[in-house]
């Protein structure tokens, strides 16, 4: 949703009783969507006028001010709307207005602190600046041309329905990780191409593929180098969204899938990012934690597979009750009507626990650690499901 609108109007705050005091020339503003409701980069178009090409800097500067001051503000709008969904991550630290501002949020921020609250927002607070350095080297315009040299999709849906339909049990999707912030350093001798093969060998319907660099040590080289070497299992980018310019990325790079977050991403960014992904032939994992993320997922049209974290994001505790509760009664009915693919993630490491979830109603299942701490990742998955549920 890379709108261009033009303003003839002056710039104004959300709120009709106040507004900045600089008035601006008409401008063509770019919308992208990184935000819930938008992230402004503006380009300042100048009409000439009297055959005059050139504007005053005081003019320049005003218009430069004004700009300011509207990002600022749809930021803080972003965050009152995400919050009316019941989402607590802020997309980046609060900090104050632009000099001189004036607007509906002037005084909100004065004792509002600039630490992350649990380590899911530092990490969307670290991502947003990642992003926004990747996006200036790396144009959306110049992954789009990219995109004809992307590796050939492969079903990632499909190849979940078909290992459950072969083995009776859920899909796995085996994690291809090196660290987490709770775990620290999982297997410090790491070679992700190994893993993978032998996750494949193992019986593993798909992967999920670290990309995160700062808290998990992983990276997208690692996903090239996977689908590189031949591994035919599809691939999930486990990634932390926050921008459609990922999702380009992800898929040039070999993902198969990506993982959208419901904690992170207000419902106007899920439901343009599952637009995208169809368009770019991309699955959507689209991960829940509570009640609420549940039922706001429900009511987005086109979702096809629905993760259930069994951690608390900001206790960190893991409870595969967790599964069960957010599946019993009507959530539970609309799945099954829906033939959406439920998928179990964290706190899975013996069959038991498969058992528990299977019976909730998972159709698949994400695990990491239990299976890439076992000096054969392979056997682990046989542990874990307690059989062999390999091809051969």
């Amino acid at each position: 949703m890379e709108a261009l609108t033009s303003l003839k109007v002056p710039f104004q705050a959300f709120s009709s009783s106040s507004r900045p005091r600089s008035w601006i020339t008409p401008i063509q503003m770019n919308v992208s969507t990184r935000n819930p409701f938008f992230s402004f980069s503006v380009r300042a178009q100048v009409e000439s006028t009297e055959g005059s090409a050139t504007i005053a800097a005081t003019s320049a500067e005003s218009v430069v001010e004004a700009l300011k001051v509207k990002e600022w503000e749809v930021g803080m709008f972003q965050d009152e709307v995400a919050a009316s969904q019941g989402i607590r991550i802020r997309r980046r630290p609060p900090t104050g207005p632009p000099l001189h501002y004036v607007g509906p949020f002037e005084f909100r921020l004065q004792n509002e602190g600039n630490t992350p609250r649990n380590i899911l927002e530092e990490i969307v607070w670290n991502k947003d600046v990642e992003v926004s350095q990747l996006k200036e080297r790396k144009p959306l315009i110049s992954l789009k041309k990219d995109l004809q040299n992307a590796p050939p999709r492969r079903d990632f849906i499909g190849a979940l329905r078909a290992a459950n339909e072969r083995t009776g049990l859920p899909g796995l999707i085996a994690e291809v990780k090196k660290a987490s912030p709770s775990r620290g350093v999982l297997r410090e001798n790491f070679d992700p191409v190994e893993i993978a093969q032998a996750y494949e060998r193992g019986g593993a319907a798909c992967l999920s593929v670290l990309t995160d660099k700062k808290y998990f040590k992983g990276s997208f080289e690692n996903l090239e180098l996977i689908r590189k070497a031949g591994v035919k299992c599809p691939l999930l980018c486990k990634e932390f969204i926050i921008d459609a310019w990922q999702l380009y990325y992800a898929r040039i790079k070999g993902a198969d899938a990506v993982l959208l977050i419901a904690a992170v991403l207000p419902d106007l960014d899920i439901k343009y990012m599952i637009k995208i992904c169809k368009i770019l032939g991309l699955a959507a994992l689209v991960e829940v934690h509570d009640e609420k993320e549940f039922d706001r997922v429900l009511g987005i049209e086109g979702i096809e597979l629905i993760g259930i974290n069994n951690r608390n994001l900001e206790t960190f505790e893991v409870d595969i009750a967790n599964t069960k509760k957010l599946l019993e009664g009507e959530r539970g009915k609309i799945v099954r009507e829906r033939n959406i693919i439920m998928v179990g993630e964290s706190g899975l490491f013996t069959p038991n626990d498969i058992a528990y979830v299977q019976e909730a109603g998972v159709k698949a299942v994400l695990v990491g650690e239990s299976i890439v701490k076992q000096n054969d990742p392979g056997k682990g998955i046989t542990s874990l499901f307690g059989k062999d549920i390999s091809l051969s």
